[in-house]
């Protein structure tokens, strides 16, 4: 097998569970990758892609089976998984399924520090933010009515029907707080201009 795999990211997982359906070249899996919107929960291009590849066969998760032309475009390289491959891949799924990982997403950092912004400027932020979160949420809808009207076992949408409920959680409270702060539930203390700030000290870290 090689060298002993290092962990799995999240494009390698989802190329590997391609090459579990068949053989295929990079190009293949990225056009069957935006076809299907895994780009929702992975980012997708094709250089990283390819090195992706190249990282599954070096670890010996993934082999060239030989390659294949469609008319006179260049040779491309097939692969397939290994048996090595499908270990490590059903491995790496249950961890991810056991148990909650902290991403560290930039919203609850932003919400941490909106204090910093007047209250009518954060308002509407969160108004640009739902409006933006709906048209997500509809979008995922339609995509897995299509698929389901299609055929498409529900297994294979799991991914966006949780989307969809993740998305319709944040939509739920950014929805409260813009209540809140239109009726005065949510007390918002306007940050001070900088006039009446007081002049940062010498051991002031930003002054340094």
């Amino acid at each position: 097998m090689g060298k002993r795999a290092a962990s799995i990211g999240p494009l390698g997982v989802v190329t590997l569970a391609l090459l579990v359906e068949r053989p295929m070249h990079p190009y293949e899996m990225y056009q069957l990758l935006i076809a299907r919107g895994e780009q929702r929960i992975v980012k997708v291009r094709p250089g990283s892609l390819y090195h992706t590849v190249d990282r599954l066969v070096e670890h010996g998760l993934a082999a060239s089976v030989g390659t294949e032309r469609a008319g006179n475009r260049p040779e491309r390289t097939v692969y397939t998984i290994t048996d090595h491959g499908r270990e490590k891949l059903a491995d790496r799924v249950a961890d991810l399924l056991q148990a909650p990982v902290n991403e560290y997403p930039l919203f609850p950092v932003a919400i941490g520090e909106a204090h910093n912004l007047s209250g009518d400027i954060f308002r509407g932020l969160l108004e640009q933010r739902l409006a933006q979160l709906i048209m997500e949420r509809t979008d995922l809808e339609a995509h897995v009515t299509e698929a389901a009207t299609r055929g498409v076992p529900r297994r294979w949408t799991l991914d966006s029907e949780y989307l969809v409920a993740q998305l319709g959680a944040e939509i739920a409270w950014v929805e409260s707080v813009i209540s809140e702060l239109d009726s005065g539930a949510l007390d918002w203390e306007e940050p001070l201009p900088d006039s009446l700030r007081g002049t940062p000290t010498s051991g002031d870290p930003l002054t340094t």
